[in-house]
């Protein structure tokens, strides 16, 4: 099988992330990997506006969970006074301080 329908497919029958261990703790440095919008969670920004720019640098303060698939890592911005849920993808760690393992595999 091929096509659209197959990647989601295989979508839909992964692994909730959840499953593991979070990629990061609190106390953790982290760095913004790209630009985040405002998806409407925001308050005081309109949707899509540009609300932290890559390379901004915070520590993780929580872990939560979204959907009871995701982790949601709340990260206190300091310099640009703004603390923000960021998904693993959008974030990776500063001076090597990530958690060692991500689901079992080595990071």
């Amino acid at each position: 099988m091929g096509g659209v329908g197959a990647s989601a497919d295989a979508a839909d029958t992964a692994l909730p992330e959840i499953y593991g261990p979070p990629a990061f703790e609190p106390g953790t440095k982290v760095r913004a990997r790209k630009a985040i919008r405002n998806d409407g969670t925001y308050p005081g920004s309109s949707m899509g506006t540009i609300i932290l720019e890559p390379g901004a640098v915070g520590y993780v303060t929580g872990v939560g969970e979204f959907l009871q698939r995701f982790y949601i890592y709340r990260v206190d911005f300091v310099e640009a006074g703004r603390i923000i849920g960021m998904r693993r993808d959008e974030i990776e760690a500063v001076d090597g301080n990530a958690v060692a393992t991500d689901h079992g595999r080595a990071r």
